[in-house]
C-alpha cells in the first residue's frame, strides 16, 4: 500500500471516528496508536511517549489554565454583570443600544477570557433576558449574542491563537496583535449593521423609556462607568505589559489571573462557592485542551512520518493545476465544512499537520494565516445545520425561541464575517501592520 493511500485511509479513520460522537482526543488519539503500530511495529509505541514528552516540555502551555482561570474568575464573580449593568444604561437610550451594548460587552470579555464560551454564557444568562425582557427581536438577540462571543477567540488574549501559535511555531504576541485590528473591524460591522437595522425597523430594538431614565442621575451614570475600570485593567496588566517586554507570554498569563482574583476580592465576591467553581471548570477544560493537544502531536508525528504533506502538495498544485490562491481558498472553504460538527481546537488538530506545512511551501505568512483560519472558525461556528455556537445556543436560550430561530438569527452576522474574510484575504497588511510595526522596534 503507498503512503498516500496510508494517509488517506487514517484521514477518512478519523473523520469517521469523530462522526460516532467520541471524545475529540480518543477519536484522533486511537488512530495515530493504531496506524503507529501497524507501520512501525512495537517502535510505534514511542511516538505518543516522545509526544508526551514534548507537552510536558512546552512551557508556554502554563498559559492555558491560566487564562481559562482568569475567564472563569470574571464569570462567577460576577464582574461581567457589572458591565452589562454600564452598557445598559449608557447605551439603552438609542434604538438597538442594548444590542450594541451586548457587542461592546463581548469584547471586553473576549479581552479578558479569550474563549468564545464563557461569551456565549455570559450573553445567554445575562444579556438575553434582558433583551428579550425590553421587547427586542428574538431573532436579533440570538445573532447578535453568537457573533459576539465568537469574537472571543480572535480579540487578544485569544486561547485558539495560542493554541496555533504553539502548533505553528509562531510567536503569541504577533498573533494577538494580528487579531486585534480585524477583531475590532468585526466588532464595528456587526455595530453598523444593527444600527442601519433598527434604524430601517425601530421595532427590532426599541430604546429604553425616559421614565426609566429619570431614574440614573448623572452621578449614577458616571459612578457605572468604575465597572469599566476593572477590565481595562486586568487588560492592561496582562497584555499591556506583556507587549511592552515587561513580562513573557507565562508570566502576563500569571498576571491576569492574580488580577481577575484580586479585581473578585476588592469586589467582595471571592467567596468559597466562586473559588470552586472557578477552579472545577479551570481544571475540566484545561485537561480537555491538554488531552487534545497530546493526541494532536501523535497524529501529525505519524502522518507526517508517511509524507501526507508532499502527497497533499502534489494533488494540488500537479494533479489539479491549482495555483496559491485557489489552494488557500478550497482551504478555508474545508474548515467551514468541519466546523458543522467540530469546535475549533479539534479543527486545529486536524489540519494542523495537513495545511500549515502546505501554507508555508506557498509562501503565504503564517501569521496572516493564522487570522484567516481563526475567522474561518468564526463562520464555521456558526454555519448551519451543526455549527457548534448553534447548539451551544439552543441549550441556553428560552424556550420561546426555537431552532429555526437561531438559525435565521446567523445569517446576516455569517455574511458579515464572511465580508471579513475576504478583507483580510485582499488586505493581509490589516492584520499584519500592527505586529510588523511593533515588532520592527
Amino acid at each position: 500500500m503507498s503512503y498516500e493511500m496510508i494517509a488517506i485511509l487514517m484521514f477518512l479513520s478519523m473523520m469517521v471516528m469523530l462522526l460516532t460522537g467520541k471524545r475529540v482526543f480518543g477519536a484522533i488519539g486511537a488512530v495515530a496508536v493504531i496506524a503507529a503500530l501497524l507501520l512501525y511495529g512495537d517502535g510505534g509505541g514511542d511516538f505518543g511517549f516522545n509526544a508526551t514528552m514534548k507537552l510536558l516540555k512546552w512551557y508556554p502551555l502554563l498559559t492555558l489554565p491560566l487564562f481559562i482561570f482568569m475567564g472563569f474568575m470574571l464569570s462567577e464573580s460576577g464582574i461581567a454583570d457589572d458591565l452589562y449593568n454600564m452598557f445598559h444604561v449608557w447605551m439603552g437610550p438609542l434604538n438597538g443600544g442594548l444590542a450594541i451594548g451586548t457587542i461592546l460587552l463581548m469584547v471586553l470579555i473576549s479581552a479578558m477570557n479569550g474563549l468564545s464560551v464563557a461569551g456565549m454564557a455570559i450573553g445567554a444568562t445575562i444579556a438575553m433576558p434582558e433583551l428579550l425582557r425590553r421587547g427586542y427581536d428574538k431573532i436579533m438577540v440570538t445573532g447578535v449574542i453568537q457573533a459576539g462571543s465568537s469574537l472571543g477567540i480572535l480579540v487578544p488574549p485569544s486561547v485558539v491563537l495560542v493554541l496555533y501559535g504553539m502548533i505553528a511555531r509562531q510567536p503569541v504576541g504577533k498573533l494577538w496583535l494580528a487579531g486585534a485590528i480585524p477583531g475590532l473591524m468585526m466588532a464595528a460591522l456587526f455595530i453598523i449593521y444593527i444600527v442601519i437595522r433598527c434604524r430601517i425597523n425601530p421595532e427590532l430594538g426599541p430604546a429604553i423609556s425616559q421614565e426609566e431614565l429619570k431614574k440614573y442621575s448623572l452621578k449614577d451614570k458616571l459612578k457605572l462607568l468604575q465597572a469599566g475600570i476593572i477590565p481595562l485593567f486586568i487588560f492592561f496588566s496582562m497584555t499591556g505589559l506583556f507587549l511592552m517586554g515587561i513580562t513573557s507570554l507565562v508570566e502576563s498569563s500569571a498576571v491576569g489571573a492574580v488580577a481577575a482574583t484580586l479585581a473578585a476580592f476588592f469586589k467582595g465576591r471571592l467567596t468559597k462557592k466562586v473559588i470552586e467553581e472557578t477552579t472545577r471548570k479551570s481544571l475540566g477544560v484545561s485537561c480537555m485542551f491538554m488531552w487534545i493537544i497530546l493526541a494532536a502531536l501523535t497524529f501529525g508525528a505519524v502522518f507526517d512520518g508517511v509524507g501526507a504533506v508532499k502527497a497533499i502538495e502534489g494533488f494540488f498544485i500537479g494533479e489539479l493545476g491549482l495555483g496559491p490562491w485557489e489552494i488557500l481558498i478550497l482551504m478555508q472553504l474545508s474548515f467551514i465544512i468541519m466546523g458543522t460538527f467540530l469546535d475549533d481546537t479539534a479543527m486545529l488538530i486536524i489540519i494542523a499537520p495537513l495545511y500549515i506545512p502546505l501554507v508555508k511551501m506557498l509562501g503565504f505568512d503564517l501569521i496572516w494565516y493564522g487570522v484567516l483560519y481563526t475567522i474561518t472558525c468564526q463562520i464555521a461556528y456558526m454555519t448551519p445545520p451543526f455549527g457548534y455556537n448553534l447548539f451551544l445556543m439552543r441549550a441556553m436560550a428560552p424556550p420561546e425561541v426555537s431552532i429555526v430561530d437561531i438559525y435565521r438569527s446567523v445569517i446576516p452576522f455569517v455574511a458579515i464575517m464572511v465580508l471579513s474574510l475576504a478583507i483580510i484575504m485582499l488586505f493581509p497588511q490589516i492584520a499584519l501592520w500592527l505586529p510588523n510595526m511593533f515588532y520592527a522596534y
